[in-house]
């Protein structure tokens, strides 16, 4: 959520940064100091009915003790007027207030000044590239043929069991999916000082509002019933990302100054509602309803965010490093941001079978945006209550990195290498027949 006091003071530059992401939020801008103004006027005009009241009672017990019953029967009515009239504007403010921040949970974060203008992904400049692509002596196979030949995923019965976009991993490829989630932690949590979590898998719909995930997006989520009880649908949600809990952990805290930066990670599996939409990539593992990731988030003061931000992008560009792939690294353009987040950086893994690269990591400082929605704070040394920036970078996101790491160390025999950095989980040199 953005400052108030921002868009009151500031409104035309909250427009024009609004304007850049190309989604037309700007317009709501007016309707919110609209709403901002009608609450602001009755609460002034309810302030100065108060102080009204309070002469006015007052006067009562002065007329009482000078025998003036009538003249204090009159000021006894007029202060239920009054009392009338108050709790008339009080309940016009709650509305302007309610309608305010509606509005406001519906606008998203403004783009920083260093993220570049654009439209779409087209616009995305490559900020660096790691690596070589893999070169083959042969035509190399896709994920989906070398999982069929080696047995690594059972994708007919895994539609057999959930319909489309769902992966049964099996065997090597069970084993190859869970080396990697163990191989992420420890790097992330050995080498790079995050503190591992184990949230839960669903949660209530504030902690996807304190995200930014609702309420513009609710549709794209897998509300929860218990049994059969359809009025509980909606009460608790699969989690998206683990953004989601672990971003939250501290919502509605104020935090000491010294407890800064706090570093988290956690696996969990991911539930999209929307993947595979209109047909696309319904075939593999590309684009999933359900997929494993490790999740990084920091809660840092406002001014070491962006220091780190650029951390995190390291940590999450680690992993690859150490698995031996090429990749690219991204800057989101304006109009192709994340709702909630003020600069992005997207990695993107070379997957040679799809002949393409794919997003394996977003890389976001949503600066204090979450934090105010979240109503989470720290306290100051100097005795000041402030919002934190709030980060969070996929470190990284399965099942791409897995079609990634395929694609890449296929062998003309059929074989897939372990790269050296998994060989100690996987207790295996190469995966074949």
């Amino acid at each position: 959520m953005l400052d108030i006091k921002l868009i009151r003071e500031k409104p035309d530059l909250v427009r024009q940064r609004l304007a850049t992401r190309g989604a037309g939020d700007e317009s709501l801008i007016d309707k919110i100091l609209q709403a901002d103004e009608q609450r602001r006027k009755c609460l002034t005009e309810v302030e100065s009915l108060k102080s009204r009241r309070n002469r006015v009672s007052k006067e009562i017990g002065a007329l009482m003790g000078r025998k003036k019953i009538q003249e204090a029967e009159d000021r006894k009515r007029e202060t239920r007027e009054l009392g009338d009239r108050i709790a008339d504007l009080d309940k016009q403010a709650a509305g302007a207030e309610t309608l305010r921040d509606g509005l406001m949970l519906q606008m998203p974060n403004l783009p920083h000044e260093s993220v570049p203008v654009g439209k779409t992904a087209e616009d995305n400049p490559v900020i660096r590239i790691h690596g070589e692509k893999a070169q083959f002596g042969f035509n190399p196979r896709t994920h989906v043929e070398i999982c069929e030949s080696l047995g690594l995923v059972d994708f007919a019965r895994a539609a057999k069991l959930s319909g489309s976009g769902f992966i049964l991993f099996t065997h090597w490829g069970a084993k190859l999916e869970r080396a990697l989630i163990q191989f992420l932690l420890d790097v992330h949590t050995n080498e790079h000082g995050y503190t591992e979590l184990s949230p839960p898998f669903m949660v209530g719909p504030q902690c996807l509002e304190g995200v930014g995930q609702f309420p513009k997006f609710k549709d794209q989520y897998y509300g929860v019933a218990e049994g059969n009880d359809v009025a509980k649908l909606g009460h608790l949600y699969l989690i998206p990302t683990a953004e989601t809990p672990v971003a939250n952990i501290h919502r509605e805290e104020i935090l000491k100054e010294s407890q800064l930066p706090i570093r988290y990670c956690a696996y969990t599996p991911c539930f999209r509602g929307e993947a595979g939409a209109a047909g696309v990539g319904t075939r593999g593992m590309i684009r999933v309803h359900q997929f494993d990731k490790v999740e990084l988030i920091k809660i840092v003061k406002p001014e070491s965010g962006y220091d780190e931000h650029e951390k995190m992008l390291a940590n999450a560009e680690r992993v690859l490093q150490l698995l031996g792939l090429h990749y690219r690294v991204v800057l989101l353009c304006t109009g192709d941001m994340g709702f909630a987040s003020a600069k992005t950086y997207d990695i993107e893994v070379w997957a040679p079978g799809q002949g393409s690269y794919l997003e394996v990591s977003s890389v976001s400082n949503c600066e204090d945006f979450q934090a105010r929605r979240m109503n989470l704070r720290f306290k100051t040394e100097a005795g000041d209550n402030r919002f934190p920036h709030i980060l969070n970078g996929s470190g990284t996101a399965l099942a791409r990195l897995f079609v990634a790491l395929v694609e890449t160390c296929q062998q003309a025999d059929g074989s897939v290498l372990v790269p050296q950095a998994l060989q100690p989980y996987l207790k295996a040199g190469r995966i074949a027949v």
